[in-house]
């Protein structure tokens, strides 16, 4: 039911391939260089490579004898050693799943998203404004229905 996954030394590469985002820093890359005049004197990196260490653990159960519940959840840990090796990136994924019948089955997921070199827009006047950046949880949640027959 549970396992655990230790790596001490590894490496988390993020590749930009849009260049507009690359340029603004977006996903941890380095920004673009710009003047006064918010001209780019030198494009932004469309590769972030870091090195550190890594832990997953999975747990994966059934809720009920019938298997009519599961549960499944992914954490995933990693600490750059070279940056703020005491900010450590979180990724936790939760995905429950019901079969409601025969035909019909339902799923549930989450998934919470912490990185700190990701910067996000901050309004910290509250105008409605952006007008700051900084590192922010994300978190996503999805319902699902699904139905299926077998010919």
């Amino acid at each position: 039911k549970l396992t655990a996954f230790v790596a001490p030394i590894t490496s988390k590469t993020t590749l930009v391939y849009n260049q507009d985002l690359a340029n603004a820093g977006a996903f941890g890359v380095k920004a673009a260089e710009r003047d006064t005049a918010g001209n780019i004197l030198v494009a932004g990196k469309n590769r972030r490579s870091e090195i550190g260490g890594y832990v997953r653990v999975v747990y994966k159960t059934n809720i009920f004898k019938d298997n009519s519940v599961n549960l499944l959840t992914k954490l995933d840990l990693f600490s750059n050693y070279i940056e703020n090796p005491q900010n450590i990136d979180v990724s936790w994924e939760t995905i429950i799943t019901f079969k409601v019948n025969k035909f019909i089955s339902a799923s549930l997921t989450t998934h919470l998203i912490y990185d700190d070199d990701v910067k996000i827009g901050i309004d910290t006047t509250g105008d409605g404004k952006l007008d700051s950046k900084g590192p922010r949880t994300q978190f996503k949640e999805v319902i699902a229905i699904g139905f299926s027959y077998k010919f």
